[in-house]
């Protein structure tokens, strides 16, 4: 079992250790992927999500985009993308979101959506549009995508692995017991299930956790063999932060040493990267992952 400091369990508010300490953005680079960002209409998870890593990214000339607009047909608990019934559906959006890679001269790009239920094709056609012209504008560029579960639809699963990203991402975003509370809309066992798809389809496979959300160091190890034996390759581990005082609190700050743990073990595993601390999101570091 594992015995680490943790700061104050509990439902209740609590403050903020010394170890999450988050940098304001500045820089001319962070203002001119602002600027790209805004001149093009464009989304990114990283406004959208509150990440905290937002001023480091994009102080490198970096951003992660967000497709099929900013609306989500989903209620999480943890995120802070706005929930609701999407209005937005833009055919010219891939074109915008390749120039807009093509200009801030990334090597390798992250692109994430929204969850999009209400369509036919939960925006799998839109997903490949947008891979196919960002290779088209950008040949010496990679991708990364993190997709949503398409509900289980294979086949608009495999209209995106056939346009063939560098790295394909989704996210189990908790342990199991805990998805009623944090993804009410999600299914565990599909999710592994995409993984698994995906891995057996020849794709570098990539998954990503918050911690803190009322889970035990126990189930994490068993989120991460679970991950492991349906081919995962690459695993995130961060902090879950709430967004606002309408979203799921959080329950512990989990300590860096518990990290550093869940780091090696994960290595030990057969992980081929395992990004572990208070502050990894899904696309830190993320450059590293399609070597």
């Amino acid at each position: 079992m594992l015995e680490l400091p943790v700061v104050a369990p509990g439902k209740k508010t609590i403050s903020k250790p010394s170890w999450l300490k988050i940098d304001l953005p500045t820089g001319q680079n962070y203002s001119r992927v602002k600027k790209i960002v805004q001149e093009h209409k464009l989304h990114t998870i990283c406004q959208s999500g509150h990440c905290p890593n937002m001023g480091e990214c994009w102080g490198e000339g970096t951003a992660t985009f967000m497709i099929l607009g900013n609306v989500c047909t989903r209620s999480c608990s943890f995120c802070a993308v706005a929930t609701g019934r999407p209005t937005e559906y833009d055919v010219d959006e891939p074109f915008r979101v390749a120039e807009a890679i093509k200009l801030m001269g990334v090597k390798h790009a992250v692109i994430t959506s929204v969850n999009r239920d209400e369509l036919k094709d939960k925006g799998a056609s839109v997903w490949a549009a947008t891979i196919r012209e960002v290779k088209r504008q950008n040949p010496d560029t990679t991708i990364e995508t993190l997709i949503p579960d398409f509900k289980g639809q294979w086949d608009l699963l495999y209209q995106v692995l056939d346009e063939r990203p560098e790295v394909v991402s989704h996210n189990m975003e908790t342990v199991e017991r805990m998805y009623r509370i944090v993804r009410p809309q999600a299914k565990y066992e599909r999710s592994l299930e995409q993984i698994k798809r995906t891995h057996e389809y020849g794709v570098r496979t990539k998954s990503g956790a918050m911690l803190g959300c009322g889970e035990t160091p126990e189930e994490v190890f068993t989120l991460m063999h679970d991950l492991h034996d349906n081919g995962c390759d690459v695993l995130t581990l961060g902090q879950y932060l709430q967004p606002t005082k309408m979203h799921l609190n959080v329950d512990r700050f989990v300590h860096p040493d518990e990290f550093k743990q869940y780091e090696t073990t994960g290595l030990e595993m057969g992980f081929l990267f395992v990004e572990s601390g208070p502050m990894v999101r899904s696309s830190y570091h993320a450059e590293k992952h399609v070597r």
